[in-house]
């Protein structure tokens, strides 16, 4: 039976196992103030009388007191009396029992209207680009994680923390830790980048460096052009912030400069090192009529070199900021490709024109990349261990390339076709015998295969064959092989091969 005090008339509900008696009592108060029933004003008894009254300890009643008064619904101190807030939001006493006992979120939509967005918000769109789940073939887009020196960085991170100063502790420089600064600038002169550390930002990754440019350069409405196929996380935060997106096809040369407008062109971005998805590599002509036409046209180039450390055939070409003379290039790369996605670093070489506005736009966003994991990452780099793990990368991802090949050649003929994989972390199979991308993807996934559609990350719909090398449209598929042991990369094919041609037969 509840107990109940006719000088109080306060009736306790049952308590629930494990609820801290205070808490049970300060809700039971709490319920009375809210309803009316213990008006503005009203004094309480003391808290020893109330200890008394219902058999509970007085320690109990004097939390409870407590965490009221914090809330405002009760005044007074111990000793002087106790007595109902005397001013207390309306709307609080207008609250039924039946609104207090849903849940808050509910209630919150039954008192207030929904939050207005702005445009930006509206626009935004989540972005997804790593599951959290095991790989299979063929995943991309994702380093051999199973192979990274987890030991070695963990050895290194705990010394870092252990030699970090008081002031480190404070805060950073918003374009980062200056050396790591001139550590990726060194390590950048072996891929054609000319640059001082002191043009070099620390960011979270490429995603970040894009929005960043993107707030700093474009305004709703301006045209921003992109590859076509090409990287839709660019396109989404182009898109976000209400630019227009002007989409320009892909030739075995890089991107078509025929297709680029003449003029009133804001921001281009593109992927000259290993076009995403396609593979290609820009050829230096190309790279030399780009950046001629941004001379003139006055647009921003954005050159994302995502995976440009695993070349397995020629030589590099330099990047396109190492061949700019007119500071119209902002060059980015990151290390959640080269090392682990979760690490969340990459970097961005500014014209110096442009750097003090980067710095600005940075303090006022996340004012700084978090400092251990650039102290963990100058040590991986000086002591010569980001060089090594390189190397052994490079060696294991050509090796799994062969494979794909090999196996593609030998199970895939006639199904889906390969041509010259220079770099990256995965590739682009090109479906033959009128085969449909993404009926193909669905079968491969009834087998346990992941591939992508080459559409899923166009613009607009099938661009003409032209567009693409060796007379192809939009009909094939992008597949990760770095990510991929040899022995599942030949169970993949398989299966694939299984699933292209129960498609062939169905189509027939």
């Amino acid at each position: 039976m509840p107990k109940a005090a006719p000088s109080f008339g306060l009736i306790l509900p049952p308590k629930d196992p494990g609820e801290p008696s205070y808490r049970w009592l300060y809700a039971a108060l709490r319920l009375e103030i809210l309803q009316g029933r213990l008006l503005p004003g009203a004094r309480l008894p003391s808290t020893r009388d109330l200890a008394a009254q219902y058999g509970l300890a007085r320690g109990t009643v004097v939390n409870a007191f407590e965490q009221l008064k914090s809330e405002g619904y009760i005044d007074g101190s111990l000793g002087s009396g106790t007595y109902v807030g005397k001013i207390l939001p309306e709307s609080l006493l207008q609250v039924a029992y039946r609104d207090i006992a849903k849940p808050a979120a509910e209630r919150a939509a039954q008192t207030r209207r929904p939050a207005t967005l702005s445009d930006y918000g509206r626009r935004a769109k989540l972005f997804r680009n790593y599951e959290n789940r095991p790989t299979r073939a063929f995943r991309a887009n994702l380093p051999a994680l199973d192979l990274f020196p987890v030991a070695l960085w963990t050895k290194i991170t705990q010394r870092s923390l252990g030699r970090i100063s008081t002031h480190q502790l404070m805060g950073g420089d918003p374009l980062g830790y200056l050396a790591l600064r001139q550590a990726v600038a060194e390590y950048l002169k072996s891929r054609g980048v000319s640059c001082q550390p002191q043009q070099v930002m620390i960011v979270s990754g490429v995603q970040q460096a894009l929005d960043l440019t993107a707030r700093l350069l474009v305004n709703p409405g301006d045209r921003v052009c992109v590859e076509n196929p090409g990287y839709s996380g660019a396109v989404q935060v182009f898109q976000a912030l209400g630019a227009k997106i002007v989409a320009a096809g892909i030739d075995d040369q890089g991107i078509s400069i025929r297709r680029l407008p003449s003029k009133a062109v804001r921001l281009i971005y593109v992927t000259p090192g290993h076009q995403f998805p396609l593979g290609t590599t820009m050829s230096l002509a190309r790279r030399l009529a780009l950046l001629e036409w941004a001379r003139k046209s006055g647009a921003v180039i954005f050159e994302d070199d995502y995976d440009g450390e695993f070349r397995y055939a020629g030589r590099p070409i330099p990047a396109l900021q190492g061949l700019d003379t007119s500071g119209a290039v902002i060059y980015a790369g990151s290390f959640s490709k080269v090392l682990f996605p979760s690490l969340r670093l990459g970097y961005l070489v500014i014209p110096s024109h442009l750097l003090p506005h980067f710095e600005a736009i940075q303090s006022l966003t996340c004012r700084h990349a978090p400092l251990l994991e650039q102290l963990a990452l100058t040590a991986f780099i000086n002591e010569g261990h980001f060089g090594r793990h390189l190397r052994h990368m490079r060696q294991v991802y050509a090796e799994r390339l062969s494979v794909l090949l090999e196996e593609t050649r030998r199970r895939l003929a006639g199904l889906l076709e390969i041509r010259g994989v220079e770099a990256g972390l995965q590739t682009v199979g090109w479906l033959q015998d009128g085969l449909a991308a993404e009926a193909a993807a669905l079968a491969a996934a009834k087998r346990n295969v992941q591939v992508t559609p080459l559409a899923r990350v166009s613009q607009g719909s099938a661009l003409p064959g032209r567009a693409f090398p060796g007379g192809a449209g939009l009909e094939a598929l992008q597949l990760g092989f770095a990510a991929v042991e040899a022995k599942e990369i030949r169970r993949g094919v398989r299966e694939l091969a299984i699933a292209l041609e129960g498609e062939r037969k169905a189509s027939a």
